[in-house]
């Protein structure tokens, strides 16, 4: 057996986990602000940007299982940022869609991706080539 393998620092799995919780910790003096969650903020981005869309799609732009995104779902619609409501035509789908106050939050919230760019020890290349490699890390070649 080698041993080398079992190092912590031969095992990119841990630099991955350090550096995301790392960087989700960044983000929360600016969404603790916004009453947001982590999980939440991600989900008001897609909400922001499609209007609508149903659960599992949800669930599956943000690579989340829907024992995770419902409590999302429910917290946000709580706060009156969405509302879900179930398909007339097939009440097996639960569509969530965007409210006049979740709007008014994006503008709240426009400066934060700016500001995290600021903290982070990267150039816009080094960014880059992060970003397109962790999505090919999730099956998604950009």
């Amino acid at each position: 057996m080698n041993e080398e393998a079992l190092k912590l620092d031969h095992q990119l799995c841990f630099p991955l986990y350090a550096a995301a919780r790392e960087m989700i910790k960044r983000y929360y003096p600016y969404l603790h602000r916004l009453g947001l969650t982590y999980t939440q903020y991600i989900a008001m981005m897609v909400f922001w940007e499609r209007r609508q869309i149903s659960a599992k799609e949800l669930g599956e732009k943000l690579f989340l299982d829907s024992g995770t995104l419902t409590p999302v779902l429910k917290s946000l619609e709580k706060k009156g940022y969405i509302t879900r409501e179930r398909l007339a035509a097939d009440e097996r789908v639960l569509v969530a869609a965007i409210t006049e106050k979740g709007d008014r939050l994006r503008e709240q919230a426009k400066d934060i991706p700016e500001q995290i760019g600021r903290c982070l020890p990267l150039s816009p290349e080094e960014a880059a080539t992060l970003y397109r490699l962790l999505y090919k890390t999730l099956g998604k070649d950009l």
